[in-house]
């Protein structure tokens, strides 16, 4: 399994043979260049322009932007409506199930779920998880998450980059929180189900839009 950042909440899972999925694809209002990307499968969390730019992912099917189960191509999603409590504003988080490998993309996510919510969700291998702030997780609370899930990789997503038209925490104060020295920084994350971490293992994905030369 691939697995790739464009920036803010956007990702795109691939496996060979298998579905492509893209999360959160976002507008050029976040100021941030706009990923140009293909995918069977577009998930959207919440309805914001930082989240929902369907427009731009090329030669999807399938648009998931609620709560519920699905099957499609053999990859099963779960949609979990994960509320604010405070603001009572809906989030959707996808459960991502490749047969023996599970994503979970938190979209929005604005407080801690409670250690029942979490353990619901069974083993889950990545987790990409807002650190940021803003409407967001912050590092602390984003640390909490994480020790509640133990996933075997974590992926920070939702914090500051250059040119974002948002104000939010750079992606250091997450490694702080977790204690992290040392992190891996990659490309795009590489995931087998046989060689899985056995302790969380963080990783800062390079934006890849970001990341091509001008011109």
């Amino acid at each position: 399994m691939d697995i790739t950042w464009f920036g803010h909440s956007c990702f795109r899972i691939s496996e060979r043979g298998r579905l492509t999925i893209v999360t959160d694809p976002f507008s050029e209002a976040l100021g941030l260049p706009v990923p140009r990307v293909k995918g069977d499968v577009v998930t959207i969390s919440h309805q914001m322009p930082g989240h929902n730019a369907v427009e731009v992912v090329k030669g999807h099917t399938y648009l998931l932007d609620g709560p519920g189960e699905y099957e499609i191509g053999g990859v099963f999603i779960t949609g979990l409506a994960l509320h604010d409590a405070s603001t009572g504003r809906l989030n959707v988080a996808y459960l991502l199930d490749y047969d023996h490998l599970t994503v979970l993309h938190l979209g929005d996510l604005g407080h801690v779920p409670d250690q029942s919510t979490m353990e619901a969700l069974g083993e889950v291998n990545v987790v990409l998880v807002p650190v940021g702030g803003g409407n967001a997780l912050r590092a602390a609370q984003a640390a909490e998450v994480i020790a509640l899930l133990e996933p075997n990789y974590v992926v920070p997503m939702h914090f500051a980059l250059p040119g974002l038209a948002l104000e939010l925490d750079p992606v250091d104060k997450f490694l702080k929180a977790m204690g992290v020295g040392k992190f891996a920084e990659e490309d795009v994350l590489k995931v087998a189900a046989g060689s899985l971490p056995d302790q969380p293992q963080v990783v800062l994905l390079r934006p890849q839009v970001l990341a091509q030369p001008a011109g």
